[in-house]
């Protein structure tokens, strides 16, 4: 899904699979031929669903339901997050559970592939039957109707289908409903923000390694007999990242002996139980996307092999929204235990360095401020960390008692994401810092690593604004150019 959503990857519908669509679909015309109400074929939606629709109504049925609920607000999704609901929708259609026809999932991939992106609005789902006013605004171009955008420019749905040398459809029986019922947009949103938050895990151990150099600190913590006590794989991964990245260090080595400092303060010395409590909720956060991008999040599900359409709430977004939660504490906690640590290199009163990372404190602030900037995005985490799964307004007239937040969820987690991008940013450029300031030399990996930030940020002899050299370092670590950098000397890294 990554790779389609931001390396325009292409795709299409796998001819096996096509033909347990049709199979589905031909249920769906018979059922709509005969006269036993079903939800969401010939009856109406949500609180509506006792209403029974006409057999010469049920084409107007769906494309009234994408029209009316196509009412979000807000600034469009980014790019890479369309093309992933874009292609997470065609992949729940494809199953062959929903009873749409081929060529839907057809037009869907070929979306996908000539770049025609609707413009989805940020706001307006609540999680209930999945994300119903966020999906329909994509399903509206799939009819000609709605918005899309490329390179920033919007144009109308249908005329962007046109440019791209493709065709409106019209919606069949089931169709609208099979196009909007699902999780797509908050799944779309946390696999993204997930892979970066994977992304920021390995980061954190790199620039932490980096920081116990600086603090001149012992690498007797990330014994491996230690951790065999309490095994965690989290823990585990992360204490033996550190003893790659910390190996052969001459730096540790000089002060193994003659050191009055018994251990290093928490946010060294626990770096594998922190950060490998964060990878494990993690790991569970993937475990539950990858369930979900290959379920089928629609209703009501075709079970074409017996002729059976059975309602239910698979739509439901809990499951997500509640992981989506536990990863957002699990990336704000990497950026807490970074803060501490930048914290403690900037204060000369604890540091063994120079006040503030500066030779003339006084003249210069030196990176007095910058820990300022990480305290403030430490502060927003913390706020957004509160989780939106607990929360639930009834819609539909009670019928939808019962909802996921499961986006507010998703879009917390991409805001922590990229704020604790940049608090590693800051701390990668305080012990690239500390680190000149000591003249010394460290393990591979850790060099490694000031290479690639001294690459794009100067030393810091004297005062200059530096919110261009965190922006810097934190696309380094965004495009993943720092892990991958330290891994060609540390193939072991994880």
């Amino acid at each position: 899904m990554v790779a389609v959503a931001r390396r325009d990857v292409a795709v299409g519908l796998d001819r096996a699979a096509e033909r347990q669509v049709e199979q589905a679909a031909k249920v769906v015309a018979e059922i709509a031929r005969a006269d036993d109400p079903v939800y969401g074929i010939n009856t109406g939606f949500g609180d509506l669903s006792t209403v029974r629709v006409p057999h010469d109504e049920l084409r107007s049925l769906q494309r009234n339901l994408v029209r009316s609920h196509a009412v979000g607000v807000g600034p469009p999704l980014p790019e890479d997050v369309v093309r992933a609901i874009l292609v997470l929708r065609a992949n729940t259609l494809a199953a062959g559970r929903s009873g749409v026809r081929p060529e839907i999932i057809d037009l869907l991939c070929d979306m996908v592939n000539r770049r025609v992106h609707p413009a989805i609005p940020r706001h307006g789902s609540v999680g209930a039957s999945g994300d119903l006013a966020p999906l329909a605004h994509a399903a509206l171009v799939l009819i000609g109707e709605g918005e899309a955008i490329d390179q920033g420019k919007r144009s109308p749905g249908g005329d962007a289908l046109k440019s791209a040398g493709l065709k409106p459809v019209e919606l069949g029986p089931k169709e609208g409903v099979s196009l909007i019922n699902g999780t797509q947009v908050m799944t779309a949103i946390g696999c993204l923000a997930l892979h970066d938050a994977e992304v920021l895990a390995t980061t954190a151990d790199v620039v932490g390694a980096m920081s116990a150099e600086a603090l001149r600190a012992t690498d007797r913590a990330w014994d491996q007999e230690l951790h065999a006590t309490r095994p965690h794989p989290g823990q585990r991964t992360v204490a033996a990242n550190l003893r790659s990245l910390m190996a052969g260090s001459p730096n540790v080595a000089s002060h193994r002996v003659g050191d009055p400092r018994v251990q290093d303060p928490y946010s060294i010395r626990c770096m594998p139980q922190v950060h490998g409590a964060s990878r494990d909720a993690l790991a569970y956060t993937r475990r539950v996307l990858e369930i979900e991008i290959n379920s089928v999040t629609d209703n009501p599900i075709v079970f074409a092999e017996d002729h059976r359409v059975v309602s239910g709430g698979n739509f439901h977004g809990q499951p997500v929204a509640i992981a989506l939660d536990l990863a957002t504490i699990a990336v704000a906690e990497l950026a807490d235990i970074s803060e501490a640590r930048v914290d403690r290199m900037t204060n000369g009163h604890t540091s063994g360095l120079p006040p503030f990372l500066t030779r003339n404190p006084g003249t210069n602030s030196g990176f007095m401020v910058a820990q300022y900037t990480s305290a403030a995005l430490v502060t927003e985490n913390r706020l957004r960390s509160f989780p939106a799964s607990v929360e639930s307004v009834p819609t539909s007239a009670g019928m939808e008692d019962h909802v996921s937040m499961g986006v507010h969820a998703a879009h917390k987690l991409a805001d922590v994401v990229r704020n604790t991008r940049e608090v590693l940013a800051i701390e990668a450029l305080c012990a690239a810092q500390g680190l000149d300031l000591l003249e010394t030399t460290t393990g591979p990996g850790v060099e490694e690593a000031r290479r690639v930030v001294r690459e794009r940020s100067a030393r810091l002899d004297d005062d200059r604004a530096l919110s261009g050299d965190i922006a810097a370092i934190a696309d380094t670590i965004a495009r993943e150019v720092l892990i991958a950098a330290v891994r060609v000397r540390l193939p072991e890294l994880s």
